[in-house]
């Protein structure tokens, strides 16, 4: 199944993208597309309806975030080898983790705000994992059972902020529109194995990012199981699982965006499901 929330923020509607690729209103069956629907069942009710008796929405509607009220957005730092490399960093011995505001989050296609001050805004196409079932202290074997489905993520950073202003990383990840979700929730029935992906990204028209999750440091079910050491992983939280090499801070010289900067972006299985895609401008800031 894909799962969307469709309509101007604040307002989305929650929705089931048919196999034709037409958004169908799930109001009458749930509220929202969130961690307490997971909790709730909602995946297992929609298996049992009829879900082409549901009517459709208008076409054209802006997407929102594919999942709403987001509890923790947790990112995975160097997780592809030629990221690491490209970084000039050894991969690490166990997953980099830090968090990312739920602040930043907005939908797949809305614009992408380059924060006041920044020189350095850069981009970084991601595999998201949200989670379905509360998660603590799983086993990897199990850990893929907690999982609602998968999501692409542009997992924008200002570099300036992230790298050479002292601190963690938080506060280069989480500016305002740096946490593009969706276009649409896929659920692991229709993607069992999540280290058979292709992930890519442009700018501009030229494909930067062009990587597979195969080539991950630590793969999905690892993240998931280390991660519920630390944390209890709740319904709705997402995981966001590192980006591989052609980001633009790896460029000789470094490249960054600018406004007016159009991105593209997407993920596809090897069996050909798709995640969809996200486009994105840059904009200036403006107070």
């Amino acid at each position: 199944m894909k799962l969307a929330r469709i309509g101007q923020p604040g307002m989305e509607k929650p929705a089931l993208i048919d196999r034709t690729g037409r958004a169908r209103d799930l109001s009458s069956i749930v509220s929202d597309i969130s961690g307490e629907a997971f909790e709730s069942g909602l995946l297992s009710r929609l298996m049992a309806i009829d879900t082409a008796r549901l009517p459709l929405l208008p076409e054209g509607e802006r997407l929102g975030p594919a999942v709403s009220g987001v509890g923790k957005f947790i990112c995975v730092g160097l997780n592809y080898r030629d990221h690491a490399a490209e970084s000039g960093i050894v991969p690490p011995a166990e997953p980099v983790l830090f968090m990312k505001a739920t602040s930043a989050i907005c939908g797949p296609n809305d614009d992408i705000i380059i924060p006041l001050g920044s020189e350095k805004t850069d981009w970084e196409v991601e595999l998201g994992v949200v989670i379905g079932k509360t998660a603590r202290h799983v086993a990897a074997e199990n850990a893929l059972d907690h999982v609602a489905g998968y999501v692409v993520i542009n997992d924008l950073s200002e570099r300036a902020f992230q790298l050479e202003q002292g601190g963690q990383w938080v506060k280069g990840k989480s500016c305002d529109t740096f946490g593009p979700i969706g276009p649409w929730l896929v659920t692991t029935d229709e993607v069992p194995d999540p280290q058979a992906l292709s992930l890519w990204l442009e700018v501009n028209g030229v494909r930067h990012q062009n990587g597979h999750t195969q080539n991950m440091v630590f793969d999905v079910a690892f993240l998931v199981s280390y991660i519920s050491r630390f944390m209890t992983l709740c319904p709705g939280d997402i995981i966001s699982t590192g980006t591989p090499a052609g980001v633009g801070l790896g460029f000789k010289p470094p490249v960054y965006l600018k406004p007016g900067d159009r991105m593209v972006l997407g993920i596809e299985s090897d069996q050909g499901v798709s995640l969809g895609r996200q486009t994105q401008i840059c904009r200036s800031y403006a107070s």
